[in-house]
């Protein structure tokens, strides 16, 4: 492991995470802030990736550098629950732990693993800081894969517009752009004859009705059809194929152009 740990802060698209790195800039995990959710990208390293935020939080800072140490897992779990709960309140944790929410969109995709497909997540796209939150790929092809929550607000797509309590959000262009720049960079890595789609994942009161009318419009799901709606596409791609661009989409100069 690295000797240093960076801590960022994200903040769009009415999202709220806290992003941890390794000095090599290889991702360790990230941590949602508006619902506690930790997610490691190595599970041997959740004790970093927890301890990095739980400073983080204590130190009220845009971004923190510190050295990566051998910490508790369970001791660090508390703090870092204590610390959510102080900087955002109560009602933040109030809900319970994700398996009583239901499960992540990551928790969801890694499921298709049995079935041939391959994740990753929380892909470093470029040197500005950007975030793909994950990349799926697998016999039904290759997505970026989005999520944008709004607990109790009216969430209506239509077209290529989304609203959210009435209020035009950019998230469908956003994602359509997202997919092409994933694609950019994958086929810059030597990943021939590819199609990136990106697909938004919706939780809110949904009123969905987005038609795509060619392969480069995104897919507007609600979390509920995750991962059904990937298990329904038609097979595009074999194991060998699939295998061939996970490891192109795992190494951390394909997303460093």
């Amino acid at each position: 492991m690295d000797d240093l740990l960076t801590v960022r802060r994200w903040r769009r698209y009415g999202a709220d995470r806290l992003y941890v790195t390794q000095d090599s800039g290889r991702p360790v995990g990230s941590v949602d802030l508006q619902s506690g959710e930790v997610v490691a990208a190595d599970p041997g390293m959740e004790n970093e990736l927890r301890r990095a935020a739980q400073e983080f939080l204590r130190a009220d800072v845009t971004e923190l550098v510190l050295p990566a140490t051998t910490v508790r897992a369970q001791e660090d779990l508390r703090r870092l629950d204590a610390a959510i709960e102080e900087w955002l309140g109560k009602s933040v944790l109030a809900t319970g732990s994700a398996a009583q929410r239901g499960s992540s969109v990551a928790q969801r995709l890694d499921r298709l693993a049995e079935e041939g497909w391959e994740t990753v997540h929380d892909v470093p796209l470029g040197r500005q800081g950007s975030l793909v939150e994950h990349l799926l790929i697998g016999p039904g092809g290759l997505f970026t894969v989005t999520e944008r929550r709004h607990p109790g607000e009216r969430v209506r797509a239509r077209g290529r517009t989304v609203t959210v309590s009435g209020q035009p959000v950019s998230y469908l262009r956003d994602c359509r752009l997202e997919a092409a720049r994933t694609q950019d960079r994958l086929m810059a890595a030597g990943c021939a004859q590819i199609h990136v789609r990106g697909v938004l994942v919706l939780q809110g009161e949904l009123d969905l009705d987005v038609v795509a009318t060619s392969p480069s419009d995104p897919l507007a799901v609600p979390r509920s059809d995750v991962p059904a709606v990937f298990r329904r596409m038609e097979p595009v791609l074999d194991e060998a194929r699939v295998a061939a661009l996970a490891k192109v989409a795992r190494r951390r100069t394909t997303w460093m152009g």
